[in-house]
């Protein structure tokens, strides 16, 4: 098969919030990866896969790079750069409504040294900019690329809400895989665990309408994840333990809300979500627990899985 199937990494690289996690979501067509107007939501490694007649691609989302004020932020920045310089191809996203700055100029000056594969630039978010804002801002990434001797294999703009020239990205990242067989089962979409996907959901929608001093501080848990014994079997319904961990007690208190609104709106907007992801029902047991200044202590961070 392998003259006939290309198959290979990619990674999606680029400083917080330009897009990264939501052009993931968009090339394999499903959502696997959280996302949010916040910087620096992604924590870990996501993969997705997506799938053609002739190929298959898996893609990695990374967190973005930045300079780091905790441990944490030190831990996801070591990740993004262990993770680019295993894949056969490096996306750099741009955004179309912001100058290429400092931090992509970082960004492709460190990934052109440790990357050798080939390496796409995509510039996001073009429905939120003129055409011309859009020309001028792949004029800059070409310009980037020559400034650090690594030009960018191919350049796209891409709209990854509206889908548009998803499928022109799509074509060009199959078209620059090696030659190889197929990595993961027909219609297998991420390697995610179910545990990591239910944290994610949850933290996702806890981010959702919480205050800007919350998001870094919130580490999701899933503890106990079983089906219950007694239930028939045309009626399964799915237990779910999930603690929410904080760094002090006044940020307990904003996600708990006022009368226990906030938890409760967590709790029930997560159920759906969780239900539609896996397709059974679901009983979900959320609480909020405080780790103190857990993004500090390496400890606590190894127990909440970072």
């Amino acid at each position: 098969m392998t003259g006939d199937f290309h198959s290979g990494f990619a990674c999606i690289v680029g400083r917080p919030n330009v897009g990264k996690s939501t052009l993931l979501n968009a090339l394999i067509g499903s959502h696997v990866a959280i996302t949010s107007d916040r910087p620096q939501t992604t924590r870990h490694a996501v993969r997705g896969v997506v799938h053609t007649p002739t190929g298959q691609l898996v893609l990695i989302d990374t967190p973005g790079l930045h300079k780091p004020r905790t441990l944490l932020g030190k831990r996801l920045n070591d990740l993004v750069r262990a993770t680019w310089a295993q894949v056969d191809i490096l996306i750099q996203c741009f955004p179309a409504d912001q100058k290429v700055g400092p931090g992509d100029t970082l960004i492709a000056r460190e990934s052109a040294a440790a990357h050798r594969g080939t390496r796409v630039g995509v510039v996001t978010k073009m429905d939120l900019a003129s055409p011309d804002a859009v020309a001028e801002r792949l004029v800059e990434v070409q310009q980037l690329g020559i400034e650090t001797g690594r030009p960018f294999d191919d350049l796209v703009p891409v709209s990854a809400t509206t889908g548009e020239q998803v499928g022109l990205l799509t074509d060009l990242l199959m078209a620059a895989l090696p030659e190889g067989p197929p990595l993961y089962p027909e219609g297998q979409i991420t390697e995610e665990p179910e545990r990591v996907l239910i944290a994610e959901i949850i933290r996702e929608t806890a981010l959702a309408g919480m205050s800007d001093e919350l998001p870094h501080s919130i580490a999701v848990v899933v503890e106990d994840l079983a089906y219950r014994a007694d239930r028939r079997e045309d009626d399964p319904l799915l237990d779910v333990t999930a603690f929410l961990y904080v760094e002090r007690d006044s940020q307990k208190a904003i996600v708990i809300g006022a009368k226990g609104a906030g938890i409760r709106r967590i709790g029930s907007e997560s159920r759906k979500r969780i239900e539609d992801l896996l397709g059974t029902r679901v009983f979900l047991d959320l609480r909020v627990k405080v780790a103190r200044d857990w993004q500090r202590d390496p400890k606590q961070m190894n127990r909440l899985g970072f």
